[in-house]
């Protein structure tokens, strides 16, 4: 439950050296990857082998289709809907995936701006300029 730490920062920058200490690489070398899982947190079984599962966001200005596994137009009277379980991993610079993900901001709360915590990728199939244009982020908390 990302949204219930005091500073998920923290969490991920360790979910970070944890991959950089296994492989003997400087942390530098590494940046963060998500991958949306179609599992609900009910479902989760254990934990993963690398990176860390995490759940507890909210999508603003967009939804998530479980069936493509793509970002999609939000749909009428669904303002903040529930992000499936996210794998959250580390991977390094060269082998991060840009093509066809828009790099959607997460903030801590509706605020944004001074509550950024990072960035994460999401498939789609439509430019991502799309998005950007919608003001398209992920949320941790719904109270202002």
């Amino acid at each position: 439950w990302i949204s219930g730490l005091f500073n998920p920062q923290a969490y991920l920058t360790a979910v970070m050296q944890a991959t950089a200490r296994k492989s003997d690489w400087p942390l530098d070398k590494f940046a963060i990857m998500v991958e949306v899982t179609n599992k609900s947190r009910d479902e989760i079984e254990g934990p993963m082998r690398e990176g860390a599962l995490v759940y507890g966001l909210y999508l603003e200005g967009a939804r998530w289709d479980l069936a493509g596994g793509v970002l999609e137009d939000a749909t009428l009277k669904e303002l903040h809907p529930t992000m499936p379980v996210l794998l959250v991993k580390a991977v390094p610079h060269d082998k991060l995936e840009l093509r066809d993900f828009y790099q959607c901001p997460v903030y801590q709360t509706q605020q944004r701006g001074p509550t950024f915590v990072f960035t994460a990728g999401l498939r789609t199939k439509v430019p991502p300029a799309k998005w950007v244009l919608a003001g398209v982020a992920m949320l941790m908390d719904m109270a202002m």
